[in-house]
């Protein structure tokens, strides 16, 4: 397969690009750009050590915005620790402190913002894809019991409307992705795209734009600890949680994937790899996740971040095949 090469290794603000020439690049990375191209990719990145090591672009630029779809959820559990240190919440807070309407339901009054992002709380997962405005969310019925995951979109638009309640309290500006631009993304060096709106708030399960390279900033700021100068800018034991197995969901942390067996997937034909035959042997992977195969890989223990996007989201939110998997892409990474 011919693969149009747009290697760009000088790299931007926050990333320094390796040294090594493009023909060594396609040598080491090349399997692993061809699996990925030839499954609608339209970028793949890999930074080792805060170093990008390769690049590839087929069918796109450095520069082009593309969807996360659901990869942006991830970026809840990050702002939750910020919003820790700062003391504006804790994880096992009732949502029912700040969604005072809650507070009535003897299931709603349980809900913790813990269980709420890591999609157990009992909040219906709701239309992947098509996600109510925050108001809408937070006065949807349950779905059922906490203890159980229930993956959609649902959980993170009350998460929103949480945000904006308690920065609307503390008598800041209301708008959370303002505050996550000033409060994460900005100290990080990271810029985005558009990110789609409803209501005047970001959609916060889907929607932002990301180029491959400020998202694997981000990823290299959250595996580094979310350190600026040195000085970790969100909890350290509350970023810590995003990354631990939870009772429901031994693959899922809060907002963040685990890749490990006993994962439950978002659905059944979800082409996330949940089985311990295909995730063996794997270190340990930490991801986040979007329709289309939008992929944002941490992997601690080799200090890689791998980005890898893709067109077609709105075929895979309707259904349409794929033979992604990320086991055997890791594999060409890692190997």
């Amino acid at each position: 397969m011919q693969i149009d090469r747009r290697s760009v290794l000088a790299g931007a603000a926050a990333l320094v690009a390796a040294p090594a020439s493009g023909r060594a690049q396609s040598r080491d990375y090349g399997a692993a750009a061809a699996y990925s191209a030839g499954r609608r990719g339209v970028s793949l990145l890999v930074m080792q050590g805060g170093r990008v090591v390769f690049e590839d672009y087929p069918r796109s630029t450095a520069d082009a915005t593309h969807e996360l779809a659901s990869g942006t959820k991830s970026f809840c559990g990050v702002l939750a620790a910020a919003m820790v240190q700062d003391g504006l919440l804790t994880l096992d807070e009732a949502c029912a402190d700040t969604l005072t309407e809650w507070r009535d339901d003897p299931v709603k009054r349980a809900a913790t913002v813990r269980s709420l992002l890591s999609l157990s709380s009992g909040v219906g997962g709701g239309p992947i894809g098509r996600p109510g405005t925050y108001a809408a969310s937070v006065a949807q019925p349950f779905a059922g019991s906490p203890g159980v995951f229930r993956y959609g979109p649902t959980p993170f638009q009350v998460f929103g409307e949480i945000v904006r309640r308690k920065l609307s309290a503390a008598g800041r500006p209301d708008d959370v992705l303002t505050f996550m631009d000033e409060r994460l993304l900005g100290p990080a060096g990271v810029s985005h795209g558009p990110w789609r709106r409803q209501a005047g708030q970001p959609n916060m399960p889907s929607g932002a734009q990301f180029d491959a390279r400020n998202w694997a900033r981000f990823g290299a700021f959250v595996q580094g600890g979310c350190r600026v100068d040195g000085q970790a800018i969100v909890d350290p034991a509350a970023l810590a949680d995003c990354f631990r197995p939870t009772p429901a969901n031994p693959g899922y942390g809060l907002t963040w994937w685990l890749l490990r067996p006993g994962l439950v997937p978002p659905s059944p034909r979800s082409p996330i790899d949940s089985s311990a035959a295909a995730l063996a042997g794997l270190p340990t992977v930490n991801m986040a996740a979007g329709a289309g195969d939008q992929r944002l890989y941490l992997i601690p223990d080799r200090d890689l971040v791998i980005v890898r996007q893709a067109d077609g989201i709105l075929a895979r939110l309707a259904g349409g095949g794929t033979d992604w998997s990320d086991a055997a892409f890791l594999r060409l990474i890692l190997n």
